[in-house]
């Protein structure tokens, strides 16, 4: 992939800073970067990339924005986060030929554009995976630990006022912890567990080692392996191919007590089959960032389990996400003008 004139009109359709613009036109002076910060939605929050929902353009506006992102080579980040909005600029700019999306997960717009397959091989898509990876794999420690640790415990005897007798803790330098899913986040978590001192395994499609990572084994292995492990991290992202991977099947031979961490997507995890292991002690301690629907019902009993932690799918956002998925942006930029292939360039197939 090569621009015609040496240059990439970029167009802002998601929310960005004039700082992080200028940031990436210093990495990248090839970029046009084109914005309207009147007709983007302001950010209340690091990684707010929807932007205020209360905002709202005038029927001008709104036709302002799509002409602006209809004249766009790049986009930087879907228009508005919407998959539906996105549909309408793919069949509206016949010279777009690169988006790059702003989660991790951004496979999951792009599949949920409908597009076509003529559209899906004229435009390249890449997604922010990577920049995740470091605090989703904190989440994850932060977890297993509070699990190890017998956090419902701890606040249940601080709420009561209990001082009761001395019990054993979990040592996490002393656990098998299954990893499930060794992309960015599932190997720098990993490495972390390595540090700790834990017995990590890993499943991964191919059988190349990976630092940190004890066994390596297969998907539809995981059955076969629960029985040894103390915790489980799901890092997987939401395809057809994962969904309810971790299913009544793979749960039934947990051993009790586990712990259960999920920072990938929640369609990963039968939910039903979660709750079922909750109930019977299979699963001790959950902390769960993600939901197979989000947000998550107020019926679900996951919400009032002493043995859940629920985090509103908020694990991955920090600080410096922003200007991190900038300079993922120029980097990928680079490589575009160069002719060289995307970072986290999206499977059109799988759609991760």
């Amino acid at each position: 992939m090569t621009s015609q004139n040496g240059r990439l009109r970029v167009v802002a359709s998601t929310p960005i800073s004039e700082e992080l613009i200028e940031r990436v036109i210093a990495l990248e002076p090839r970029i046009d970067f084109i914005r309207k910060q009147e007709l983007l939605a302001p950010m209340r929050f690091p990684g707010d990339h929807s932007g205020d929902p209360g905002f709202t353009r005038t029927a001008e506006q709104q036709a302002e924005f799509d002409a602006l992102v209809d004249t766009a080579e790049v986009l930087y980040g879907v228009p508005d986060e919407k998959p539906d909005a996105l549909s309408r600029t793919v069949a509206a700019n016949e010279n777009l030929r690169w988006v790059q999306t702003m989660p991790a997960g951004g496979g999951g717009q792009v599949k949920a554009a409908a597009l076509s397959d003529a559209d899906l091989e004229r435009i390249a898509f890449s997604t922010s995976a990577g920049v995740h990876s470091q605090p989703l794999a904190e989440y994850a420690i932060f977890g297993l630990l509070a699990g190890a640790k017998t956090l419902p415990r701890l606040i249940e005897q601080q709420a009561d006022k209990t001082w009761s007798g001395r019990w054993t803790m979990g040592l996490i330098s002393e656990q098998t912890i299954l990893v499930v899913g060794l992309g960015s986040i599932g190997r720098a978590t990993a490495v972390k567990l390595k540090a700790l001192g834990a017995h990590v395994i890993g499943t991964s499609r191919r059988d190349e080692p990976v630092e940190g990572v004890d066994e390596l084994v297969r998907t539809e292995d995981l059955p076969s392996v629960v029985s040894r492990v103390d915790g489980i991290v799901v890092t997987l992202p939401g395809t057809a191919e994962t969904e309810k991977l971790i299913n009544a099947a793979v749960l039934a031979d947990l051993k009790p007590g586990a712990t259960l961490v999920s920072v990938g997507r929640g369609t990963v995890i039968d939910e039903d089959a979660l709750i079922a292991a909750l109930n019977d002690g299979r699963i001790g301690f959950a902390a769960l960032d993600v939901f197979a629907v989000e947000p998550l019902s107020a019926d679900s009993p996951l919400w009032t389990s002493p043995q859940v932690l629920v985090s509103p799918h908020t694990a991955a956002l920090n600080s410096a996400e922003d200007r991190l998925i900038a300079e993922l942006f120029a980097e990928n930029a680079r490589r575009f003008l160069d002719g060289e292939e995307l970072i986290n360039r999206v499977n059109t197939v799988e759609f991760y």
